[in-house]
C-alpha cells in the first residue's frame, strides 16, 4: 500500500480536478466561482486521493487480520480538516502553490471551511485528538459517531443573552471530506414487543420491532500524520426505510405520508436534544441506541467478513465505550447473540465481557447516566429482559463476596430501586466491560475511592488511569506556526511525532534571544486574536496587556463566575483604591451554555453586561477589557490558544476529570492558574511549582468542608473585597435603570450555598493573579516560564494516551511497516 505522505502529487491533474469540480460539482464557472465554491472544489479534489486510501486501507489483509478498536463516541469535534489534512499528508505548500497559480490563497479558501458541529466539548475533542494518533501510529482502528444534521447549535449573543439557532454544518452543498457508503447501511428497530418460540424444547425470544429505519453511514477520512493509513470516523445518519406513502398523499393526508420521514429524521437532527421533559428523553436515548446498534452491527459486519468466528471477538476487536452514551451496545451484543446467533447465555457473556472497555468521563453523581426502567422497557423491550438477566447474574457474584450485605447490592446493582426505578448505564459499563479507566491520575483515585469503591474491590484488576492528551499536529503545528517554526528551527521537525523531543527546548529557556524570538511569536499570536476580535465585536485590544483566557462548557463546576468575580474585584479596586495598580489585563471568555441550564446562560449574560460597561468606562483608562467570544468552537480554539498568556484552569478540586484546555495552552506557551485538579495536578509535575499557580482548596479539604456543613456567608461577611465584588451584582451598575438583572450568580452563591466553593476560594484566587501581575512585570522572567510550559508538557500528547491504551487496555499491534 502506498504512504499517504508519499501520495504522488501531480500539479496539473491537481489543478484540473478543482476546475472540474468547480463546473460539474458545483455549476459555477472560474470566472464566477466565489470563495466558498474554490473551497469546496478543492475539498473534493483533495479528498479523492484521501477515499482512495481509505478504501485501500480496508481491504489491506495486515488490518483486516489485526486487532482493532472500535471508539464509539456519540461527539467528535474534529473540526476543520483541510489544512491539518495537507500538513498530515505533506502537501501543505504544494497546494498553496497549486491553488496560487489558480489566483486563489489557500489561506482564504481556508477560512470558508465550517466547522463540523460534531460535538459539545472535551469529550468529542477528545475523541478527534484520538483518532488522529491512532491514526500517525498507525493502529487499526474504526471511529464510529452520528452524523447530526444541525449539531450543537450556532451560539450569538442579543443584547447579551445567549441566542441559539441550528448550525447547518453541511450547508446546502454537503461537506468535501466525508463520502456517503449505502452499501453499508443497517437497518434498526425501536419498540414493538418480544416473541416466545419454541425450538426443540428450548424457549427463545425474539423481538418484533414496531418501527424500524435505516443507518445510512457517511466516512470521514482520519488521515494519519506521516502515517501509511486512513481510517474512517463513520457517522451514522438515520433515514425512513418507506419515506413516503403515495396511497395517503393520494388521499390528501399529506403530513401521514411524510410521517416515517419525520420521525427517522429526528434521530440525527441535533447533538443532545433537551431531555428536560419526556419527548427529549426518548429521542436522546433513541440517539444512543441507533448509534450502538448500527456500530455493533458493522463491527459484526467486519468481522465476519474477515472470516473470523464470533468466538475470536475479543481476539480482534476491542470496543471502547467513550463516557455510557453507548452502553446500550453491551446488550445489543447480547441479544445478537443469543437471539439472533442462537449462542448460550455464558459463552455469549463470555465474549462480550471481553469486548468492551469503558472511560468515565465524571465524577459528578448528576452527570452519570440513568434511564427510567419504564422507558427502555417501551422503547427496547427485549434489552431491558437481557439488561435483568446481567444483573440477576451479577448480584449472585455480589452476594457470594458479600453475603447477607443488602446495601452492597443496593450500591452496585445496575437498577437502581426507587418510586421510579432506573438504570444506572456507569454500572452496566463495569460490569459489562473488561477495563474501565479514568483520564488523570487524580480522577481515576477519586474513581477507585470514591465512585467504585466496591467495584474495585470486587473486581481489582478493572481499574486503570489513561491520562488524557491532544494532538501536537493540531495544537501546535497547526494552529501556532509561528511557534511551529521556531522550535523546529531549534530540535528539528520529528518533535509533532515525538513530543517528547520537546523537552529539549528547556536548554535556550534562559536564553536571552530565544525569549524575545518566543514572546514575538506570542505577541504576533496575540495580535492576530485582536485583530478578529477588532473585525467581528468592534472592541480595540492592547496586545502588550496579559490575554488571561477560560475557555471551555459553562459550568457551575468549571467556575467562569469565580473568574467573573475576580474581573468585579480588579474593577472595584480599580475605582476606589488610589494606590491600587495593576498590568492591564484582557479576559477572554468562550463557552457554550445548554439550552436548558438557566443558571449557566444567566452567567453568560452577567459576563457581557460587565464587559460592556469595563470596556467602555473612561475612568479605569483601559486596564481592564473583557471579551465573551461567541461561538466557540476548533476553529475559534486555534486563534485563542495561541494567544493566551494566562490559561484559567479553576474547577473545583475533585470535579473536573481532566480538561484538555490546559494542555493545549501550557503547550503553546501560557501560564495554568488552576486548583489540583484533574490533569493541572500532572501539569504541576511536569512543568514544576514555580512554572504554574495553583491556589485554593485540594479535594479533601472540599470534601472536608462540605461535611462540615459550609457557610458562603462566613466568607462574604469575613472579606471586604469579597463582599464589594458580590454587592455590583445585586444594583444596576451594569444594566442601567434595572435593579437586580444580574442577580441569579449572586443569589445561587449566597442563598443557594455555593455548591462549588467560589467563595472559599476566591481569596486565595484573587492572591495567584497578583502573582501573575507582578511575574508579568518581568518579563524576561515571564518568558523563562512560558517558554519551560512548552518544553515540558511531551508527556500531554494524545500519542502517548494512545500507547497507554494500546499496552494497558486494547493490546494492539501498529501496522507500520
Amino acid at each position: 500500500m502506498k504512504p499517504t505522505q508519499q501520495i504522488q502529487f501531480d500539479k496539473a491533474s491537481f489543478q484540473t480536478s478543482v476546475k472540474k469540480h468547480l463546473s460539474s460539482t458545483y455549476a459555477t464557472t472560474i470566472e464566477k466561482a466565489s470563495s466558498r465554491a474554490w473551497y469546496l472544489a478543492m475539498g473534493r479534489a483533495l479528498a479523492e486521493l484521501t477515499t482512495f486510501d481509505l478504501l485501500e486501507t480496508e481491504q489491506d489483509e495486515r488490518i483486516r487480520n489485526a486487532k482493532s478498536v472500535n471508539y464509539l463516541s456519540l461527539e467528535f469535534l474534529i473540526g476543520r480538516l483541510t489544512g491539518n489534512n495537507l500538513i498530515s499528508i505533506g502537501l501543505y505548500e504544494e497546494v498553496t502553490q497549486a491553488m496560487g497559480e489558480l489566483g486563489q490563497s489557500l489561506t482564504d479558501l481556508l477560512e470558508e471551511e465550517r466547522d463540523p458541529s460534531l460535538g459539545n466539548g472535551g469529550l468529542g475533542r477528545l475523541a478527534a485528538c484520538f483518532m488522529d494518533s491512532l491514526a500517525a501510529q498507525e493502529f487499526p482502528t474504526v471511529g464510529y459517531g452520528l452524523h447530526y444534521e444541525y449539531g450543537l447549535f450556532k451560539q450569538s449573543f442579543e443584547q447579551g443573552h445567549q441566542k441559539e439557532a441550528p448550525d447547518a454544518w453541511c450547508g446546502v452543498e454537503g461537506y468535501p471530506w466525508e463520502i456517503a457508503r449505502p452499501d453499508l447501511a443497517q437497518e434498526i428497530g425501536f419498540y414493538g414487543h418480544v416473541e416466545v418460540v419454541q425450538d426443540n424444547g428450548r424457549e427463545l425470544r425474539r423481538w418484533v420491532p414496531g418501527m424500524v429505519v435505516k443507518a445510512m453511514p457517511w466516512d470521514i477520512p482520519i488521515v494519519g500524520y506521516q502515517s501509511n493509513t486512513v481510517y474512517p470516523l463513520r457517522l451514522w445518519e438515520c433515514q425512513a426505510i418507506a419515506p413516503f406513502s403515495l396511497e395517503s398523499f393520494n388521499n390528501g393526508n399529506y403530513f401521514e405520508a411524510q410521517h416515517a420521514l419525520i420521525d427517522a429524521g429526528n434521530i440525527t437532527k441535533v447533538l443532545y436534544p433537551n431531555d428536560n421533559h419526556e419527548k427529549g428523553k426518548t429521542l436522546r436515548l433513541m440517539q444512543q441506541y441507533f448509534h450502538s446498534a448500527a456500530s455493533v452491527r458493522d463491527i459484526l459486519r467486519r468481522h465476519e467478513e474477515a472470516g473470523h468466528t464470533l468466538a475470536s471477538l475479543p481476539k480482534y476487536e476491542t470496543i471502547q465505550l467513550n463516557d455510557t452514551h453507548p452502553t446500550i451496545a453491551i446488550p445489543e451484543l447480547m441479544r445478537i447473540f443469543v437471539d439472533e446467533k442462537g449462542m448460550g447465555w455464558d459463552e455469549a457473556w463470555v465474549i462480550c465481557s471481553k469486548t468492551f472497555a469503558y472511560t468515565n468521563h465524571t465524577l459528578l453523581p448528576e452527570a452519570l447516566e440513568t434511564w427510567s426502567e419504564s422507558l427502555i422497557q417501551r422503547l427496547l423491550p427485549r434489552h431491558m429482559e437481557i439488561i435483568y438477566q446481567i444483573n440477576h447474574l451479577f448480584l449472585k457474584e455480589v452476594r457470594a463476596k458479600w453475603p447477607g450485605d443488602v446495601s452492597k447490592q443496593r450500591k452496585l446493582s445496575i437498577i437502581q430501586e426507587g418510586f421510579h426505578r432506573m438504570v444506572r448505564m456507569a454500572n452496566l459499563c463495569v460490569v459489562g466491560s473488561y477495563a474501565v479507566n479514568g483520564v488523570a491520575a487524580l480522577h481515576s483515585d477519586l474513581v477507585k475511592r470514591d465512585l467504585f469503591p466496591e467495584f474495585h474491590e470486587l473486581y481489582p484488576t478493572r481499574l486503570h488511569n489513561v491520562t488524557n492528551g491532544v494532538t501536537p499536529r493540531r495544537w501546535l503545528k497547526f494552529c501556532n506556526p509561528g511557534l511551529s517554526q521556531l522550535i523546529t528551527d531549534k530540535i528539528g521537525k520529528q518533535w509533532a511525532a515525538d513530543l517528547d523531543q520537546l523537552e529539549a527546548i528547556s536548554q535556550f529557556a534562559d536564553d536571552t534571544e530565544f525569549q524575545q524570538q518566543f514572546m514575538a511569536v506570542k505577541k504576533a499570536n496575540k495580535q492576530r486574536l485582536a485583530d478578529w476580535v477588532q473585525d467581528n465585536m468592534n472592541i480595540e485590544l492592547d496586545t502588550n496587556a496579559i490575554f488571561d483566557v477560560q475557555i471551555k462548557r459553562l459550568h457551575e463546576y468549571k467556575r467562569q463566575h469565580l473568574n467573573m468575580l475576580h474581573i468585579l474585584s480588579l474593577y472595584h479596586r480599580l475605582l476606589n483604591d488610589a494606590d491600587f495598580d495593576m498590568v492591564p489585563r484582557v479576559f477572554i471568555f468562550a463557552a457554550k451554555a445548554a439550552p436548558g441550564y438557566h443558571l449557566a446562560k444567566e452567567i453568560i449574560y452577567a459576563i457581557n453586561k460587565i464587559a460592556e460597561k469595563v470596556n467602555n468606562d473612561p475612568r479605569i483608562n483601559n486596564k481592564l477589557k473583557v471579551v465573551f467570544l461567541p461561538d466557540y468552537r476548533v476553529s475559534m480554539a486555534e486563534i485563542i490558544i495561541p494567544a493566551a498568556d494566562v490559561s484559567e484552569q479553576i474547577s473545583t478540586a475533585g470535579k473536573e476529570a481532566s480538561g484538555t484546555g490546559n494542555m493545549k495552552m501550557a503547550l503553546n506557551g501560557a501560564l495554568t492558574i488552576g486548583t489540583m485538579d484533574g490533569a493541572n495536578v500532572e501539569i504541576r509535575e511536569e512543568v514544576g511549582d514555580e512554572n504554574i499557580y495553583i491556589f485554593g482548596l485540594e479535594v479533601d479539604e472540599v470534601e472536608r468542608l462540605h461535611a462540615s456543613g459550609y457557610n458562603p456567608y462566613l466568607y462574604y461577611n469575613a472579606d471586604p473585597l469579597l463582599k464589594a465584588s458580590l454587592e455590583l451584582l445585586v444594583g444596576d451598575e451594569f444594566t442601567p435603570g434595572e435593579v437586580g438583572k444580574l442577580r441569579s450568580t449572586y443569589d445561587s452563591l449566597l442563598d443557594g450555598g455555593d455548591p462549588y466553593l467560589v467563595l472559599a476560594d476566591f481569596a486565595a484566587y484573587v492572591e495567584a493573579h497578583e502573582a501573575i501581575d507582578a511575574q508579568y512585570r518581568d518579563q524576561q522572567g515571564w518568558a523563562k516560564k512560558a517558554i519551560l510550559n512548552t518544553a515540558l508538557v511531551g508527556k500531554f500528547s494524545s500519542d502517548r494516551s494512545i500507547r497507554d491504551y494500546v499496552n494497558n487496555i486494547w493490546q494492539l499491534e501498529s501496522v507500520k511497516r
